[in-house]
């Protein structure tokens, strides 16, 4: 019950974050009259709050009750949303968007400890499966209704979207709440130090010293890199400036990935239920390569253009079904002893870090005109994925790494 509470939770977290991301770019530089630096900068900043929250968040749901730090750090996420709908300068704005960054990103790590938790003895793949299905399909409904209410000619056109994106958090931090209210005494998982007393540049250097780990960690970098960097920002704008589609298909290619994902999701975990961790991160590795090698024909294809960028996002999608549910809890089995969620929140810093660089390199290589280079370091980074899995792979194989074969894993890693 509590973990579908969980998943519950995501969904309606996301649908409110929906409502806003597709939307707060144009918001805030026409709508509000306050230019492309200041929306790049709101962007930027969301990335930076994200960045610092991450192991923060981590590390406190090591030290404290992961179910309180997940409520409030939703909680704070909420208010930041508020906050926006009555931001009348540039300034309250970026600090909003900050704030939001922080709140969002504290409580991943938390939910993902959560996850852990109280699915003890189940598949953790499948409940993380069920989460970022969840989240996937809470943004898309999320952006979809968002589309009927929001007037970007009108200084107040997001309101009702920053009031959805304000009560959906919320009504997640509850839900948090209430799955967490009354659970077993169960404070740790085990094999888990349940009080964790590392300093932070201590933590850092125990989780770099695990070999895997530092393999988990080049995978994670190259696979943000090779897709999630360029989702929002990188993969339109090559499709609008260089393959000369409309907006109307990118705005498709979007949706068609959201609900390949949730098709496939439930699909993929059952028939990649025993297959190796590494093995399945190369399998991602793979796809994205594939993805990038379609991209490329479409440049060399006009006609086909459209269609094969529609198509990669569905290639793209499937890759993603693979990723989510596998990454956390492989990284948790890796973690040392007590240092679960601050691990996890360095990985989901790493991730968010590096994903804040795609509009940077997409900029610099698209409004140079170099095409061909932007496609072709996103092929070279996917086959860096590929080379990162199997080298992990290898070293989970040979027992480099003792947490490999820790008790506490609860999915098939090697």
């Amino acid at each position: 019950m509590r973990a579908r509470l969980l998943i519950l939770a995501s969904a309606v977290a996301m649908l409110g974050w929906g409502a806003v991301l597709p939307y707060q770019y144009a918001y805030a530089a026409n709508a509000r009259g306050w230019g492309g630096l200041v929306a790049a900068a709101a962007s930027t900043l969301f990335s930076v709050g994200a960045l610092l929250a991450a192991p923060v968040g981590g590390r406190l749901a090591d030290r404290f009750d992961p179910v309180r730090v997940a409520v409030i750090a939703r909680a704070a996420a909420a208010v930041a949303m508020a906050a926006l709908i009555t931001a009348d300068s540039p300034t309250t704005f970026l600090l909003g968007m900050f704030a939001f960054g922080v709140g969002v990103t504290a409580a991943m790590p938390a939910q993902s400890v959560l996850v852990l938790r109280w699915a003890v003895g189940d598949d953790s793949r499948k409940i993380f499966a069920w989460v970022f299905t969840a989240g996937a399909l809470g943004m898309a409904i999320g952006a979809f209704a968002a589309g009927y209410v929001v007037d970007l000619d009108r200084p107040d056109g997001m309101t009702w979207a920053f009031a959805t994106a304000a009560a959906g958090f919320a009504a997640s931090a509850l839900l948090v709440a209430v799955a967490g209210y009354r659970a077993p005494a169960l404070t740790a998982y085990p094999g888990e130090d349940p009080e964790p007393n590392l300093s932070g540049m201590r933590a850092l250097r125990a989780i770099w010293s695990v070999p895997a780990l530092r393999w988990v960690a080049v995978v994670e970098v190259a696979l943000a890199l090779g897709f999630y960097a360029q989702f929002e920002s990188g993969l339109p704008a090559y499709a609008l400036t260089s393959l000369d589609v409309s907006e109307r298909t990118v705005g498709l290619a979007a949706a068609v990935n959201s609900v390949v994902i949730i098709a496939l999701q439930m699909v993929i975990v059952r028939v990649t239920a025993k297959r190796s961790a590494p093995a399945l991160l190369m399998a991602v590795g793979v796809i994205w390569t594939l993805g990038w090698l379609m991209l490329s024909a479409a440049l060399l294809s006009p006609h086909l253009a459209a269609a094969i960028f529609v198509t990669t996002f569905a290639v793209f999608a499937i890759g993603e079904t693979m990723y989510a549910p596998i990454l956390s809890p492989l990284t948790a089995s890796l973690a040392p002893e007590g240092m679960v969620g601050t691990t996890l929140g360095v990985i989901t810093a790493l991730h968010t870090g590096v994903s804040a660089l795609g509009p940077l390199v997409a900029g610099v290589l698209l409004g140079m005109g170099v095409v061909w280079g932007f496609l072709g370091l996103h092929l070279l980074i996917s086959v860096i994925a590929i080379a990162g899995a199997w080298r992990l792979g290898i070293v989970m194989r040979r027992g480099a790494d003792p947490r490999a074969a820790s008790p506490r894993e609860t999915i098939n890693v090697a």
